[in-house]
């Protein structure tokens, strides 16, 4: 919303400018202000790169850490309960690297 009105008032800006410097300046407003347009789109891709980026790196600490804990995890479960200590701990590991990734 603030983007929007921002952009707004800064159109409206050009628009009085324009009307006070005449035609001559022209094309000089519409170069500053589509300069202004793109730094505003480059900041705004930056962002998502680094949005991005950091889910990414969040995936991977999850993944990461589930599969660090999984050997102790099938150890104790092949111990204790068999097969199906086995299985419940592949489900549990399956689960956090969908949820992870889900994100």
């Amino acid at each position: 919303m603030t983007d929007d009105a921002g952009l707004r008032s800064e159109v409206h800006s050009a628009i009085e400018a324009r009307r006070e410097l005449g035609e001559e300046m022209e094309p000089a407003l519409i170069d500053a202000f589509v300069a202004r347009v793109e730094h505003r789109i480059a900041d705004r891709a930056a962002q998502n790169e680094r949005e991005l980026q950091r889910k990414r790196n969040h995936q991977k600490e999850m993944v990461l850490g589930s599969m660090g804990i999984s050997v102790p995890l099938l150890l104790f479960a092949a111990i204790f309960a068999g097969l199906a200590g086995i299985v419940a701990v592949c489900v549990a590991l399956v689960a956090i690297a969908f949820i992870a990734t889900r994100d």
